[in-house]
């Protein structure tokens, strides 16, 4: 990975802090049904209840707290030869 890029370790130690007083856990991993792009559900157990937060997996090898744009069809005008 390259220096822009962001590891699934270092966001969650950023989410959740690198010296958590309670465990963080990986709650769910597995692919989008629509794209099947990667995500991970990850989770600590709280006295007010539990904090989730899913990480997805971007093409450039990234994890972020927001979803990948989809790819959508492009029309591009082309000129024909005369």
């Amino acid at each position: 990975m390259n220096s822009g890029e962001k590891s699934l370790r270092l966001l969650v130690g950023k989410w959740f802090g690198l010296a958590a007083a309670v465990p963080v856990h990986v709650m769910e991993f597995s692919r989008t049904p629509s794209d099947r792009r990667r995500f991970v559900r990850v989770g600590v157990a709280r006295p007010q209840g539990r904090l989730t937060i899913v990480f997805f997996r971007h093409d450039d090898g990234s994890w972020n707290v927001f979803p990948p744009m989809a790819n959508t069809p492009a029309m591009r005008p082309y000129r024909f030869a005369a």
